[in-house]
Parts: structure tokens; sequence; C-alpha cells
């Protein structure tokens, strides 16, 4: 067998094959006495129809099964010779077969050129500042207290500022009237626009609010519980809600109920109501122990999101555009998946998703890059992943999505996912070992 190896690229390779006569002829043999056996030939016995007349009627698909036979063992075998691994199944093109005659093709496929890790020592890191400050506990402490305010009725005086307030509002969009109506002689003149009302029930206001329509707020101060107003709302020219910019509601307001928001003292009792804590000081240790918490974990993904795009750089060729297009389908269908979760149709969405997909190359492409590295470094290392951690990743899989590991592991086996879990096990892996090399600054 011929064959001949042709770098296109650093990543992108062709593979022309040339397979003796001789072989190819004795395939045609084999593969005619099988056509020979199962052949329904009127004037012939079944088994009996004579080689000739097979070849001639069964030409194409005789020549068809042949090349489907000898090709990827050809293939397989100039590539183990090579010591090459495609990252994507080869795409054969130019295939010319007939008998007597050898069997010519190409194979082009992608794969990845040698990496060269360096020296990891040079890979400096900055250590991310993990210190808690007096005053993040108290923010979180306040928000605490925000997220247990509650509502009390108000009696006795009217709407002011902070108040929460319950209305039925009815809400009538007037037509503009910047641009003159035109009128075509001869012709009758158009309808007035009908104005567009709509009407809501119980709703809940709170005053002050920034989202609130401009002098809202002031229409309604001094309004007492069972009273009505009816006033205008002017939206300038610039209003942020482009529907609204420049038009005139008119508001129908009847107040049902004022309430206060109480916020609670910062106190032990508060501290006694949220949780099991005795005192404040109880409760702000939990609050400072959770941020020094957060921030570690904050810390170690800038930490590992910086180790991998210093990695990544040190891969110079442009990477396979299998393993770009693979990355990127999994990234959309990571969007898709968030969106589904939220109770949203990805189809129904307005995404231009070609240019979504566009929009992630370049991370992608850094994503793929800093993987092919780990991969080499886990190589040269021999940073593996045990079985035992397969199965506990499984594991927690079907924990947090309310499976059992053998439903997990069955579903995964069937699409492939076991390999994944590996890969991804043994990049993290050699991760780790990158972060324990690594210079800190």
């Amino acid at each position: 067998m011929k064959t001949e190896f042709i770098d296109v690229s650093d990543t992108q390779k062709n593979l022309v094959v040339e397979i003796p006569s001789t072989v190819v002829d004795a395939e045609i043999d084999k593969v005619a006495r099988d056509y020979s056996k199962a052949a329904r030939i009127p004037g012939f016995r079944p088994g009996k129809v004579p080689a000739k007349v097979v070849r001639q009627r069964f030409r194409d698909q005789i020549l068809h099964d042949v090349a489907h036979g000898l090709i990827p063992r050809a293939v397989d075998e100039a590539l183990r010779e090579r010591g090459v691994e495609p990252v994507d199944t080869p795409d054969i093109k130019d295939v010319l077969v007939e008998e007597g005659q050898p069997l010519k093709f190409t194979a082009s496929f992608e794969t990845v050129p040698p990496i060269e890790p360096g020296d990891y020592t040079t890979l400096t890191l900055h250590e991310p500042n993990t210190a808690v400050t007096d005053d993040a506990v108290q923010q979180a402490l306040s928000g605490l207290r925000d997220r247990a305010a509650r509502y009390e009725p108000v009696e006795g005086r009217g709407v002011e500022a902070g108040d929460s307030v319950v209305l039925d509002l009815k809400r009538t969009a007037l037509p503009k009237t910047e641009e003159p109506l035109i009128v075509i002689p001869g012709e009758p003149a158009p309808p007035p626009s009908e104005p567009q009302t709509d009407t809501h029930e119980g709703v809940t206001v709170e005053i002050g609010a920034p989202a609130n329509p401009p002098g809202f707020d002031e229409q309604l101060a001094g309004l007492l519980p069972g009273e009505s107003k009816t006033f205008d709302v002017q939206y300038p020219a610039d209003y942020a809600i482009q529907e609204l910019a420049g038009s005139t509601v008119k508001y129908a307001a009847a107040l049902k109920a004022i309430r206060k928001r109480v916020v609670p003292e910062l106190d032990d009792e508060f501290a006694k109501d949220i949780g099991e804590f005795e005192t404040l000081d109880a409760l702000r240790t939990r609050v400072r122990g959770d941020l020094e918490h957060e921030a570690k974990h904050e810390a170690e993904r800038e930490l590992r999101a910086e180790l991998l795009k210093q990695i990544a750089s040190r891969v110079t060729f442009d990477v396979p555009q299998a393993l770009l297009d693979r990355e990127i389908d999994r990234r959309v269908e990571d969007f898709a998946r968030r969106l589904v979760e939220q109770r949203i149709d990805p189809m129904k969405v307005n995404i231009n998703w070609e240019e979504f997909r566009e929009k992630q190359k370049e991370a992608a492409a850094e994503a793929v890059r800093g993987a092919l590295y780990l991969d080499e470094v886990a190589r040269r290392e021999a940073i593996a992943a045990s079985d035992a951690e397969v199965d506990a990743e499984i594991a927690r899989y079907a924990e947090r999505t309310g499976r059992t590991a053998q439903a997990v592991r069955a579903r995964l086996e069937k699409d492939g996912g076991v390999a994944r879990i590996y890969s991804g096990l043994r990049r993290e892996k050699a991760m780790d070992f990158l972060l324990s090399r690594a210079s800190r600054g």
C-alpha cells in the first residue's frame, strides 16, 4: 500500500492512499461470491448464478462494498504507522475503484500538533485578596434586615414618600398629536386613533420607586384610603421606554390601602428571629464565615481562569475546526439549557443564533487551547482519573438530579458521556498540578 501525507496546515492533513490492484481484485472476488450466494436472478437457481453475471448485474454495489471494506482499514493502518491521531473521523474523497486497478482515495482530517508545555514555574499567578472587611459584613447584615422587612398598615394619614400603596389602577394611553392629520382631497378623513386602556386591580406601588412614571408619586401624595383621583402623566420625548416617549397617559387611581415598610432593628432579637443564633455577635460571626468561604471559592475561580488564559497562550497554532465547533456547540447547548430552566423557549426567544455562535468563537478557541495544554500535561505527568473518582462524580450528579447512579451511568454510557467525565476529571487534576507548580505573585 502506498501512502503520502500532505501537511495542508499545522492542523489540517491529507492522506493520499493507493491500495494495490491485487488486494482490490481479491476483495472484489470475495464480495462477488457473497452476492452469488444471495442473488435472485430469473433463469438461475439460488446460489448457482455465474460469477460473470453477478459482477455485471451488481457491479456498482460490489465496488461500493469493496471501497467501504478496504478504505477504513487502510486509513487506520496508515495512521497507526505514522503515530497520528485525528480529532474527528477522516473525510474520504476522490475515491477511484475499478477491477484490475489500484484503489485510490484521499482522507482529509485534522490533528493536534505537538505541544511544548514549557517551564511550569514560569506560570505566574496573582493571589486575589480574600480578606473580608467589617463593611462587607455590615452590608450583608443590612441585606438580611431588608429581606426580613415587613409591611404594616397605616391609618390616619395620607400617602407619603416611602409608603407602599395598594391601588386599583386604570390607565388610558391618549393618541399622540405631534403629527398633523393628513387628509387627501377627495378621500374621506381617516378615523381618529382609539385610546388604549388597561385596568389592574390590587396592584402594589412603592412610592418613590425609580421605575414609577414621571410625576406619578406627586399625584398620589396625601391621598387617603377609599379616595380616588384622575390625572394625566406627560412622558418626556427621551423617556427610556420608547412606546411611551412623548405620549400622554391618563391614570384613574383608587387607593385601597397604605402600608409602611418596617425594617427590624439589628439586635439580638433579630438574630434569634432569622436563625438559631443567641446573639447578634453569633450571627455576625456566621456571616463573616460565610463571606470568607465565598471569597475563598471566588479567589480559586479567579486563579483557575487566570491560569487557563496563560496556558492557552502557550498553544500558538490555530485549533482544529472540529474541536472549535464542538466547543461552540457545547456553549450554545448550555445557554439553551439555562433558558429552559427559566421556562423560556429557546426557539421563541429573539436571538440570532448564528450571530450568537460567531460571538463564542474567541472564548471557545481559548478554552480548546487550554484543554489541549492540560491534556498534554496529563500525558507527560501520567495524571489520570480513577474509576472510583468517576463513580463519585456520577453519584454527585445523580444526587443533584434526583436520579439513581445506575440510571445516570446507563444514559452516559449510551451517549459516550463517561469518557467525557473521565477527560474532565483528568483536566481538573492537571489544573491542580499546575496550580501547585506555578509561581505566585
